[in-house]
């Protein structure tokens, strides 16, 4: 996965782009906090049923 810095650059692109892939992500959900991106992939993990490696892979590859 992109580091912090590389993701926040993009982040609102790839947010929009989760948020039609999975329509019951909301804002709060993918809050991207600098030293809080686990707290968001926990977040994830939860709603959406995935490891945190599945995850990952899906943002990436967005």
């Amino acid at each position: 996965m992109k580091n912090i810095s590389e993701l926040k650059g993009s982040w609102n692109e790839t947010k929009g782009k989760l948020k039609q892939k999975f329509a019951l992500l909301t804002d709060n959900d993918l809050l991207l906090i600098e030293g809080k991106q686990d707290e968001m992939l926990g977040r994830l993990q939860i709603k959406l049923g995935k490891t945190k490696e599945e995850i990952q892979k899906l943002i990436s590859e967005l």
